[in-house]
C-alpha cells in the first residue's frame, strides 16, 4: 500500500496573523479557497519549490473560541532551516517568542499566533553554541 503526504491541517483564530507568522518562516501562499455554506477558509503555505509539503490553515469565518488553549492541535510542525541563527533573530525582531532558543545550535522552538508549536531544526550539522542563543532561557513551553 502506497502512502504519500499531502498536508497537516492546522485550526486558526486569526487567518491574516497565521498567513503573516508563516510568511516570516519564508513560507507563501499557494492556495486559498473560500467556502461561503460552510463559513470557512483553507489556506496552504508551503516552502518555495516544496509545495508538497504544505500546512492548511483552516479559518472557520464565525470564530473559534476553542483557540488557541482548547489543545486540539496536534504536537508540532518541524521544519529543516539553513541558518537556524539567523531566522530565529528574523523571528524575533518581527516580535515573535523564541520559547526554546537554538542553544545547541540545532533546535528551537516557538509558537504562531494560535498557539501551534513549531520545531526548528538546523540543516545538516549542528552549529557551533553561539550568544544570544547559548545562554538564553526557554520562555514559556513549546
Amino acid at each position: 500500500m502506497k502512502i504519500r503526504y499531502l498536508h497537516t491541517m492546522v485550526r486558526v483564530k486569526d487567518l491574516d496573523a497565521s498567513i503573516a507568522f508563516f510568511e516570516l518562516l519564508g513560507m507563501k501562499k499557494t492556495r486559498q479557497s473560500d467556502y461561503e455554506n460552510g463559513r470557512f477558509s483553507l489556506v496552504f503555505m508551503a516552502p518555495e519549490g516544496q509545495e508538497d509539503c504544505a500546512v492548511e490553515l483552516t479559518h472557520n469565518w464565525d470564530g473559534d473560541e476553542g483557540l488557541p488553549s482548547d489543545s486540539r492541535h496536534f504536537g508540532h510542525l518541524a521544519y529543516e532551516v539553513e541558518d537556524i541563527y539567523a531566522l530565529c533573530a528574523h523571528l524575533q525582531a518581527n516580535g515573535v517568542v523564541i520559547n526554546r532558543p537554538p542553544r545547541d545550535g540545532r533546535m528551537a522552538f516557538v509558537r504562531s499566533p494560535d498557539n501551534i508549536s513549531v520545531e526548528l531544526l538546523q540543516m545538516g550539522d549542528a552549529k557551533e553554541p553561539e550568544e544570544p542563543w547559548a545562554s538564553m532561557e526557554n520562555t514559556g513551553h513549546w
